[in-house]
């Protein structure tokens, strides 16, 4: 089709269902989009097109004729040709992204959502480069380094025929493990490509417009992306209705991750209301649990808890309005069912938080089989299966997440009548790191929270080796006073898990004990053996 002075190679797959316009970046083709429009086109009219000067599509003859505004009256022109009675969901990849932006803030374009991936708005980003020097400035100018080799007179095409192009394939197998088209094609495309840069950065850059989206807007942040960071532009200033979501990929999520960016495209489609956080919380029925749900859900994520105990649960939920369920996490089979049945019914969660866990105290020899098995089974072996079912999950949803497992300072503070608890705290906290260093890849973190003395619930439930009955509630009530008289609640514990989530912290010790063991744990560990040693009563 015509547009302007170029002739435009459109592609349409499907023949039913709303219409969905894919535009592709630099410096590639509409095959770029290939995988994921197969899944598209099962339930939707897919629309593809070398943009001008890329794959079968036709050149302009000047760098003036790569400026934005005719890149999007070439869209504009697409849309009217394949949709010209119903508005489309455009979706845009780098450039694409970058020249669809300028679409979706021009008035009365016919676009029902957009969804971004990898490509700002150069508006939007001119603003936000003038908001003062800092380190997300730093960062994403380093980021950006090939902009300015781009803008180099002969020698930016030269590298291309010479050096890049003809090793394109190997270059994006190396840095992101995908394939790309024959290194021929490549290599004319991203020389005539060139003048997008330079028809457009500096000009924009230097003098940015006021460019608002009236219509729902995804924006998709790859966390492997090497050369753009879209998190520190302040969108929400510009789009009114704003969703913003992760993908586990690096930069050509397109050609890596295909299903994962299929389905949030689909899913943005049939509702594009932004999205709530989903937060889920094992032993939420009273304590740390019940203050993290109340905590979360100020930050209006939606909550759900289990709970061995299903009144209490049902009692946090209340308080949140969220979900209870009964869970006792000792069992794989029904915390695995638990986890799948969460998914079905509200999705896969972006936070776990394996707190459920119990306390025991009494010395090594006095601690019978059972008690060590109890204590195991839910203070490690609970933290095993929720972060087992919950973390399979959320890798093969790719779109990152955070899993919170509640240590304690005993982890690190070696006691001898803690023999029991401590161990299965210090399991809960290298199991942390391990699956920490696991899960980076795929964007999910990992925090090991690690309070000292809290006053909860768990003191009146702790079970003691070796004493009777009466022995056990007397030790129980003097240890729930201690804890009183410290007067610190689970509500601080709250707080500094939910900062853990937001600023992706491994290692958190909440209170000033649980900070003050650390750093002893790690500069004078002879001491706190020998502070071990003691008869404290």
């Amino acid at each position: 089709m015509r547009s302007g002075e170029v002739d435009l190679a459109v592609q349409v797959r499907g023949t039913s269902g709303p219409t969905v316009v894919l535009v592709h970046g630099y410096p590639d083709t509409h095959e770029v989009w290939d995988r994921v429009a197969a899944l598209l086109e099962k339930d939707f009219r897919v629309v593809t097109y070398d943009v001008r000067g890329a794959g079968e599509s036709s050149a302009p003859s000047t760098e003036d004729g790569y400026r934005l505004e005719r890149l999007a009256a070439d869209l504009f022109a697409v849309i009217d040709a394949v949709s010209p009675d119903e508005p489309v969901h455009l979706v845009g990849h780098d450039w694409g992204s970058i020249q669809s932006w300028e679409a979706v803030t021009t008035p009365g374009a016919r676009i029902a959502t957009f969804t971004s991936i990898s490509g700002p708005c150069l508006d939007h980003m001119g603003h936000w480069s003038r908001k003062g020097l800092s380190i997300a400035h730093l960062r994403q100018f380093l980021r950006s380094w090939y902009i300015g080799a781009f803008h180099l007179p002969v020698l930016a095409p030269l590298f291309w025929r010479l050096y890049l192009g003809p090793r394109w394939g190997g270059v994006l197998r190396r840095l992101e493990g995908v394939k790309v088209k024959p290194a021929r094609t490549i290599t004319s495309d991203a020389v005539r490509g060139i003048s997008l840069y330079r028809a457009n950065i500096r000009q924009v850059m230097r003098s940015p417009r006021q460019r608002f989206a009236p219509m729902p807007v995804q924006v998709v942040q790859p966390v492997h992306d090497r050369y753009i960071r879209t998190e520190p532009l302040d969108l929400e200033r510009w789009v009114p209705s704003l969703t913003r979501r992760k993908i586990a990929a690096g930069h050509w999520a397109p050609l890596s991750h295909p299903e994962p960016l299929a389905r949030m495209i689909s899913e943005f489609v049939a509702d594009s209301t932004p999205k709530r956080e989903l937060v889920v919380i094992t032993g939420g029925g009273s304590g740390i649990g019940r203050a993290t749900a109340v905590a979360f859900a100020r930050t209006g994520a939606r909550v759900v808890v289990s709970d061995v105990d299903f009144a209490a649960a049902k009692e946090t939920a209340g308080m949140v309005d969220g979900h209870a369920y009964e869970v006792d996490v000792r069992s794989e089979e029904a915390v695995r069912a638990w986890a799948r049945q969460v998914a079905d019914e509200h999705g896969v969660p972006d936070v776990v938080v394996n707190n459920a866990g119990i306390g025991h105290s009494g010395s090594f020899l006095t601690t019978t089989t059972e008690q060590w098995q109890r204590v195991l089974d839910v203070n490690l072996w609970g933290v095993v299966h929720g972060c087992r079912a919950f973390g399979e999950l959320m890798v093969d949803r790719a779109e990152g997440g955070h899993i919170v497992n509640l240590s304690s300072a005993a982890a690190y503070l070696p006691s001898k009548i803690l023999s029991a608890y401590a161990t299965s705290k210090a399991a809960v906290f290298m199991l942390s790191d391990c699956l920490r260093a696991e899960l980076a890849p795929h964007a999910i973190g990992v925090s090991a929270i690690c309070p000292g003395l809290v006053n909860t619930n768990i003191t009146a439930t702790t079970t003691f080796s070796g004493v009777s009955s009466e022995e056990e509630r007397s030790k129980q009530d003097r240890a729930s006073r201690i804890y009183a008289r410290r007067g610190f609640g689970p509500e601080g514990v709250a707080t500094q898990i939910v900062r853990a989530v937001r600023r992706n912290k491994p290692v958190v010790p909440v209170t000033a004990e649980a900070r003050a063991a650390r750093l002893a744990s790690r500069a004078t560990p002879g001491l706190l053996r020998t502070f071990a040693k003691l008869d404290l009563g």
